[in-house]
């Protein structure tokens, strides 16, 4: 069984290493990550939060390709290590924020894949009511943030909540996530300044997929490793294979002990790879089909502990069979309550608005 609808499956799968890809230099090489001892429960669960993203991802551009979701809608495909690596990281109270790229977060943060589908074909059962969509939703019971459509506009709000938590005398850290793409913009450097500063408890995931929109990073940055990029604010920082959750957790585990002890800023660059356009209006002809199949065949996140189970003998094959059952009912539940809950109301439109003057 392959963990998605349009993935072969079975390729060589390598779980510590890093990758260079077709897109990257010639001369990187690839990032030796330090990974995780996972239990039984542990693989289970990452493989289930994982597979439930895919899934849901998937059904969301099936929904977008028959008109019931409209505007912008950016996908997750292939970058699912990296938010369930780091979830395992944190405990109740830490506070995560990102970018558009943000369905993945709201489903590993544990919010209702029902309300999460909703909103994005706005429906009144929405996490935002049905008038956000994609990429404004919040959840402060799952302490997720958003879901914000400005480029780097998460990198100065996570720093506020770490602010805030520093304020408070809490233990609480920030996850604040963001791209290649938002690390060229001055806001997150200004932001830096401030955490190193105060020293505050936040954790900078920065998601390199390679691609900020429809250009490489190589085409877009004078340096690549985006993990120094807080070098001049002494902030430290390590790349790490984002396409192994084990290598994702271990690194996760590590800066967040830091940043509760009072370690202060730390930067991790997750090395992953979107299987999908930048959103759902982009085909993607800046990359070849060899290339995006590679990183599937060699590196896919899923099925690399679908297999490490499987040989190990920690799982049957009948029991991965089932769990990939479940999680299609949860996310079939999902879209169909998405495209039958009544849309809002037009006394919504004056709802939760802040007027000034």
């Amino acid at each position: 069984m392959s963990v998605s609808d349009d993935h072969a499956g079975g390729g060589k799968l390598h779980a510590a290493e890093g990758f260079a890809s077709d897109a990257m230099a010639p001369a990187e090489t690839a990032v030796i990550s330090e990974i995780a001892e996972f239990s039984a429960d542990q693989e289970r669960n990452a493989y289930r939060e994982m597979l439930l993203i895919r899934r849901f991802e998937e059904k969301a551009g099936q929904l977008y390709g028959m008109g019931f979701i409209g505007g912008f809608c950016h996908l997750y495909i292939g970058q699912e290590a990296v938010v369930v690596g780091m979830q395992m990281a944190i405990k109740d109270g830490d506070q995560v924020i990102t970018t558009y790229r943000d369905h993945g977060h709201m489903l590993a943060c544990g919010m209702d894949p029902k309300g999460v589908m909703a909103e994005l074909t706005g429906r009144r059962g929405g996490y935002s009511k049905g008038k956000g969509g994609s990429m404004h939703m919040f959840s402060v019971e799952a302490n997720f943030f958003g879901g914000h459509g400005i480029v780097g506009a998460s990198t100065p709000l996570g720093t506020g909540l770490a602010f805030a938590n520093k304020y408070r005398g809490n233990d609480h850290v920030s996850l604040t996530y963001f791209g290649d793409g938002s690390a060229n913009q001055g806001q997150v450097y200004e932001a830096f300044n401030m955490a190193k500063l105060w020293n505050l408890p936040v954790i900078y995931v920065i998601e390199n997929n390679k691609y900020a929109m429809g250009t490489s990073i190589e085409r877009a940055s004078s340096t690549t490793d985006l993990s120094q990029r807080g070098s001049s604010f002494d902030i430290p920082g390590e790349q790490v294979n984002g396409m192994d959750v084990r290598a994702v957790n271990s690194a996760g585990e590590k800066a967040v002990a830091r940043a509760r002890d009072g370690g202060g800023p730390y930067i991790l660059e997750m090395l992953t790879y979107r299987y999908r356009g930048h959103s759902m209006s982009d085909p993607a002809k800046y990359r070849t089909k060899e290339e995006v199949q590679k990183m599937r065949s060699d590196h896919d996140p899923i099925e690399q502990v679908r297999v490490r189970m499987l040989d190990a003998g920690m799982i049957a094959e009948d029991e991965i069979k089932q769990i990939d059952k479940d999680i299609r009912a949860i996310v079939n539940e999902a879209a169909e309550f998405a495209q039958s809950d009544p849309e809002p109301s037009e006394d919504e439109l004056y709802t939760d608005v802040t007027t000034s003057g």
